[in-house]
């Protein structure tokens, strides 16, 4: 990785010395006078490092080092050394109060200031990792589980992370698809490199592109300078695509052709850059009922779903919540500086009655809650009134019957659960498929795998639980 560092010095001599230092170091440097000069260059461009100047023409080295540290709050750690020629101690004092890396006096000694260089940028790359490291490993709290479906989500990750085949991950909004993705990153060759997540419905259509690939300045009205892309600083990594249903388009077209070339090319810029991108793919929406609509591009879809993931909606897995919930539990303790709560039995059977929506997303949040504003132990008033009052799901009374398997009976259950939904809204589609907290296309997947029409009311498509024998 090639650093940038800024120079900011109104000597001359020091600029050009500190630049040709450190360009033969194998640095890119762009050297300014003022550090007016230098806040702007800052605003236009990715910098690494920073080299100020204590006494400067207008604003001062210090005055600029405090203006660095408000402007990126996000980013409080960008290594700033200060040097000066005649500064006095009360200066050195402030600049480090400041969080200045280091402080020089003139002359410079060549090797001491590259040493210092060097342990900056070896301290920030190590930070940058933690904090990487963290945002991968704490939302995996989340991702727990210990049913069936969650068995198999489990497998299917470890399968398909060390491989290079694209993935596209599907499921209801909630349900945990980025930290799935962050899962086979994590579990990928490529884990040390970078993982990258562009949520393309939060980025307005006409930005996407320059969101992806980048601009070169004068692209466009507002582009002073170059930025790199989402493609570029995902180079090495992963590169997380969250809500690709809602890309535009162009921006599809181009994506396809970076799948198909492994090059991309800025906006506004005329030469194709090289990028080595695992692409992880997300949507809740039927990606394949978009591309027959027209909306999504039939090639482009292929080259996404390899290898298909789905992310399950919590309703199909309810007996996770126990687990979850004392996981969120003892975490939000923690996090408040709470002593352990307890949670009433009641609270979790009113926990795994409700359909959950929102799925483990929502489960957090009043999890959250509940924690927050709970006494000692959490109890059943301390619930929501839509979680609290949810009413048991309905499923047909049967006893075990020998030669019928759990599966079958599952399959009838849910079967009987859909066609009591279609009958009580009348046949309406979207309506059932709102109160029973699943996507149309899901409904209508699961009428046809077990045959249920609105003329027929169900075909032989149905399973069937054998009755009881009669002694």
């Amino acid at each position: 990785m090639s650093y940038h560092i800024l120079v900011v010095d109104d000597e001359k001599n020091i600029r050009r010395t500190l630049e040709m230092v450190l360009t033969g170091e194998g640095y890119r440097v762009s050297a300014v006078a003022t550090a007016e000069e230098g806040l702007a260059l800052l605003e236009r461009e990715e910098i690494d490092l920073a080299v100020l100047d204590v006494k400067l023409p207008g604003l001062s080295g210090l005055e600029a080092l405090k203006r660095i540290r408000e402007r990126r709050p996000e980013d409080p750690q960008l290594p700033v050394l200060m040097i000066s020629g005649h500064a006095t101690i009360k200066e050195a004092v402030e600049a480090v109060q400041l969080g200045a890396a280091d402080f020089f006096e003139k002359p410079i000694d060549r090797d001491r200031v590259l040493i210092s260089i060097r342990n900056s940028l070896e301290k920030w790359r190590l930070r940058r990792e933690v904090l990487s490291l963290r945002a991968r490993v704490e939302p995996q709290l989340e991702m727990i589980g210990t049913s069936e479906p969650m068995k198999r989500l489990f497998e299917e990750i470890r399968k398909v992370a060390p491989t290079k085949g694209r993935v596209l991950i599907t499921g209801e909004s909630g349900t945990g698809k980025e930290l799935i993705a962050r899962a086979i990153h994590r579990l990928s060759p490529r884990a040390e490199g970078p993982f990258v997540k562009v949520n393309c419905a939060a980025i307005p259509g006409e930005l996407i592109e320059s969101e992806l690939f980048g601009y070169e300045r004068g692209a466009f009205t507002g582009a002073q300078g170059r930025k790199r892309g989402q493609f570029e600083l995902a180079d090495g990594g992963t590169l997380f695509l969250d809500e690709i249903g809602d890309m535009s388009p162009s921006a599809q077209a181009k994506v396809l052709r970076a799948l198909q070339s492994g090059e991309i090319t800025r906006v506004g810029g005329e030469s194709a850059l090289s990028v080595d991108v695992r692409i992880l793919a997300a949507t809740n929406r039927a990606l394949d009922e978009e591309v027959k609509a027209g909306r999504f591009r039939e090639d482009l879809y292929f080259r996404l779903a390899v290898v298909p993931i789905h992310s399950p909606p919590l309703r199909e897995h309810p007996e996770d919540i126990p687990l979850l919930v004392d996981t969120l539990v003892e975490r939000f303790c923690d996090e408040n500086g709470f002593r352990r709560k307890t949670v009433e039995p009641a609270v979790i059977e009113a926990m795994m009655r409700y359909h959950w929506p929102g799925n483990v997303r929502e489960l957090k949040n009043v999890v959250e809650r509940m924690v927050i504003l709970s006494e000692s132990t959490i109890r059943l008033s301390d619930l929501p009134d839509e979680v609290r009052g949810a009413t048991p799901v309905a499923v047909p009374a049967s006893g075990f019957r020998p030669g019928v398997p759990l599966r079958l009976f599952r399959e009838q259950a849910e079967k009987a659960f859909l066609l009591d939904a279609l009958v009580y809204y009348e046949w309406n589609i979207s309506r059932a498929a709102q109160a029973l907290g699943i996507e149309r296309t899901n409904l209508h997947k699961k009428m046809r795998s077990y045959g249920i029409t609105r003329d027929g009311r169900s075909g032989s498509g149905s399973p069937t639980v054998p009755p009881a024998a009669e002694d």
